[in-house]
């Protein structure tokens, strides 16, 4: 087990008997999951959609201490109480080190962070400092894409625990691999990384662990085994062939 991660381990606490017949022990990839270890300052949720790699990463945030909606451990807002109860199974183990920073990005609910943000820039308690972590000025006056940037350019400080949640949704093909640079730096400060994404640019990171969420449960893969990759590079060597089987009358 890697002693230099602020996160080390996942451990599930025993489930009483109807528990396991409730949401989200249903879905076949968290029923199983009894620990979970992370041995790389950068890993990859990878799977298709409906395995449970947004609500793990949720879970994971919530034992951090993270609002379930995003943000920092200071983030105070709220819209909607949706998270799963997968949080309060899960113990963590941590390293001996204790991070600084840290940082939960929701793709979904960027946009009501953003707003939040604005109420606090708008308050008399902290007049005119909201903005600054983000490039300086507000996330509603920015891309998606422009936004999520700032927040790593400008907000994330290093030897911190990131978590995101499908980053790529903002992101173009070339910002994706900014981004693949930018983790790159933080990880030299110390930091680690868990990232839910369906971003075979971003899975390329050197060195990451990739854990495949499937009907079988959570396993770690190699870059190379992951269907993200295979598929891309498939229809990349030879698009019209793949384009005339699917489109074939």
């Amino acid at each position: 087990m890697d002693t230099t991660l602020f996160l080390r381990q996942l451990r599930r606490k025993p489930l009483p008997p109807a528990v396991q017949e409730e949401y989200p022990f249903t879905i076949p990839a968290l029923r199983g999951l009894e620990e979970l270890t992370f041995t790389a300052p950068v890993t990859f949720l990878a799977g298709e959609n409906g395995m449970g790699k947004s609500t793990l990463l949720e879970a994971i945030a919530l034992v951090l201490g993270f609002n379930p909606e995003g943000g920092s451990r200071n983030a105070s807002f709220s819209t909607a109480d949706t998270h799963s109860p997968l949080s309060r199974w899960l113990t963590p183990v941590r390293g001996p080190r204790r991070p600084r920073d840290g940082y939960f990005l929701r793709a979904e609910s960027f946009y009501n962070f953003a707003t939040y943000l604005e109420e606090v820039e708008r308050s008399d308690l902290v007049p005119s400092r909201a903005f600054a972590s983000y490039g300086g000025k507000s996330l509603h006056r920015q891309s998606h894409g422009e936004s999520f940037l700032a927040l790593l350019q400008n907000r994330l400080g290093g030897r911190g625990i990131y978590l995101f949640d499908e980053p790529e949704a903002a992101l173009s093909p070339s910002r994706q691999l900014a981004v693949l640079s930018l983790l790159h730096s933080l990880v030299k400060k110390n930091s680690q990384f868990i990232i839910a994404t369906h971003s075979p640019i971003l899975m390329a990171f050197p060195q990451a662990q990739i854990l495949l969420l499937d009907e079988e449960g959570i396993r770690p893969v190699a870059y190379e085994e992951t269907e993200h990759y295979q598929i891309t590079r498939a229809f990349l060597q030879n698009p019209q062939r793949m384009l005339r089987e699917l489109l074939a009358p």
